[in-house]
């Protein structure tokens, strides 16, 4: 046999190690990034799919927004900033695709790079990057803003920046984030961080609230405003990026303002009045009803239905489970039972809208009606014991023929709340074996689901349970539901089509007694803390997709909320002179859609 050399055998054995390598852990610099996969778009794309790369330049857009601003620094906790100045004047790194899931293609940076499993993630910076000032924008204004942001910006900011264990420049325009723990979203989490202008802050505390004009990288600088009355972002005419193909087709209008209202029925009566470009009209009764005045008729405004692929999220009362008389998940299901959803649909929408059967309903994440099979009963078999009926046999909320009385499902309440140890007494109150009523309170924000409130109190009064409305100021709703002072109150949880970190905090069994997160009604389910892990551990798609229905599945037969409706569309009265390109996103009216995508024509 013929020996070879030592070294000719180390240097074929390195150079099949180098070919064993799988091909993702081969790092090199990329146009851009997906949660899953690869992004959709290729490296020399020409615009976003739903943008007009044609489309023209000029006119204005006026907004109507309730509240009132005193501020122009959206990322502290003190005082009240414009929405605008977060999408219009900032930048960040990498800009999404409301097409896809959750894929981000460079702004700021013209490239992104990960390492193995993304321990790692390096972003390098375009050379033509610049701030509104005309100064470049720097791998030191990055850094100092990701850092400042957690150490003195909202909370959010910090809980991603504990997970870096190093940041360093590795080049004139680059810079790496190293990680201390496995999260695959980290470093799109880091693409979508604003980039703001260090030396713009000197002398000035970051943290304390001012009207100082902020200087950004964005298209737009704030123009004319008023405090608490109106503010206008007036489109850089020497904007860096304007030839980008992302932003071909993007930031059309010469002017965005944005009026400011104490009523929300008032900017509907300023849109009427012609004072307001566009008007998004949540109530699918009113939209039929209410849409008659002249505008309309003439054809000087325009009514247009949006579509979306995205999920429902959930809308409805919450369950605190904290409280003992929620505890039980059969008092919980008599109580969901209690909702005639078919009657007071028709009652506020003309039954327009349509109910929100889970969480992630209306998209691809959502679960499959029936019993779990696949993967999704593999996830969620090792929970059995833990899990809540219908949630690996299939759980369907209760329906009515939409009559006042709904008798069928309030004799199955009652059957439920007696299995539970609640009894109607002589006096025709609901009581326990300790003779305590059966009475909570209901939190309000503002009189908009009040309406509903009342129809359900009417219901419960029927069982013998006795309800308190109760409106409080934002102030106060916000005091008492960060600490979890409440029986019950209507919340809104928005869902994207890729859900991720934001998950603890919606779910996470840390939120039991950890306050001011979204975990308002107080779930320990380690079925759904399991299933977060895998959400953002996936390396595949199908298992992302499994582990997203199997929550959906502990979240919905938790019976932890009653769900009312969701909007599958978006209804936009506006001005005949504003419009959007045919093909839609599909997030539909989401971020990045109105008025980054319109345009003004004649």
């Amino acid at each position: 046999m013929t020996r070879l050399p030592f070294n000719r055998i180390f240097r074929a054995l390195v150079l099949l190690a180098i070919i064993a390598v799988p091909r993702f852990a081969l790092a090199a610099p990329k146009h851009g990034i997906a949660m899953y996969g690869d992004p959709a778009l290729p490296p020399d794309f020409v615009s976003l799919p739903y943008a007009n790369p044609n489309a023209p330049k000029g006119g204005r857009i006026v907004f109507g927004e309730r509240g009132g601003f005193d501020s122009f620094n959206p990322y502290i906790r003190k005082g009240r900033a414009p929405w605008g100045v977060r999408v219009h004047v900032y930048e960040t790194l990498m800009g999404r695709n409301w097409d896809e899931p959750f894929s981000l293609y460079g702004l700021l940076a013209e490239s992104i790079e990960t390492g193995p499993n993304r321990k790692w993630v390096e972003f390098t910076l375009r050379k033509e990057a610049r701030f509104s000032d005309g100064s470049p924008v720097t791998v030191e204004d990055v850094i100092w803003s990701f850092q400042t942001l957690a150490e003195k910006g909202v909370p959010r900011y910090a809980n991603s920046w504990r997970k870096i264990a190093k940041t360093e420049q590795t080049g004139p325009r680059s810079v790496r984030f190293t990680f201390n723990q496995v999260d695959r979203e980290l470093p799109l989490i880091l693409g979508l961080r604003p980039v703001m202008k260090k030396s713009s802050w000197n002398g000035r505390e970051f943290s304390d609230s001012s009207l100082d004009l902020p200087i950004g990288s964005g298209p737009y600088v704030v123009g004319d405003f008023e405090a608490n009355r109106f503010v206008s972002f007036r489109r850089n005419p020497d904007y860096w990026g304007r030839n980008l193909p992302y932003n071909k087709g993007l930031n059309n209008l010469d002017e965005i303002r944005y009026e400011y209202f104490n009523d929300s029925s008032v900017i509907f009566q300023a849109f009427t009045a012609g004072e307001l470009s566009v008007y998004r009209e949540n109530n699918a009764q009113k939209w039929e009803d209410q849409y008659n005045f002249s505008a309309v008729t003439s054809g000087e405004v325009v009514k247009s239905i949006i579509p979306n692929g995205r999920p429902s999220g959930m809308r409805g009362f919450v369950f605190n489970t904290r409280r003992e008389i929620f505890k039980d998940w059969r008092v919980r299901d008599a109580l969901i039972n209690a909702f005639n959803f078919e009657f007071i649909n028709q009652v506020i929408n003309k039954g327009r809208s349509p109910r929100a059967t889970s969480y992630f309903s209306n998209s691809s994440l959502g679960m499959v009606p029936g019993a779990a099979t696949g993967k999704v009963r593999a996830f969620l078999t090792p929970f059995t014991d833990s899990l809540l009926p219908g949630a690996l046999e299939g759980y369907e909320l209760p329906n009515s023929n939409g009559d006042q009385r709904n008798r069928k499902n309030l004799r199955t309440a009652a059957k439920e709340l007696e299995a539970a140890g609640w009894i109607v007494s002589p006096d025709g109150v609901l009581r326990n074996s300790a003779g305590q009523p059966f009475e909570f309170e209901i939190m309000l924000r503002s009189a908009s689901n009040e309406a509903v409130a009342n129809l359900y109190a009417v219901a419960l009064k029927r069982l013998g349970i006795s309800v308190t409305l109760k409106v409080i100021d934002n102030a106060q709703h916000k005091q008492r539901r960060d600490a979890y002072d409440f029986d019950m109150m209507f919340n809104v949880w928005s869902l994207s089509l890729s859900p991720g970190n934001e998950q603890n905090l919606y779910w996470g069994s840390g939120g039991v007694t950890q306050q001011k997160t979204r975990n308002f009604m107080g779930m320990n389910a380690p079925a759904a803390d399991a299933m977060i892990e895998k959400i953002l551990t996936s390396k595949s798609k199908d298992d992302f997709v499994a582990a997203t229905r199997a929550l959906d599945r502990v979240l919905i037969s938790g019976r932890y909320v009653i769900p009312v409706w969701y909007n599958n569309v978006s209804r936009l009265a506006h001005k005949r002179q504003l419009h959007y390109p045919k093909k839609l996103p599909v997030y539909g009216d989401w971020l990045g859609f109105l008025p980054e995508v319109w345009w003004w024509q004649e």
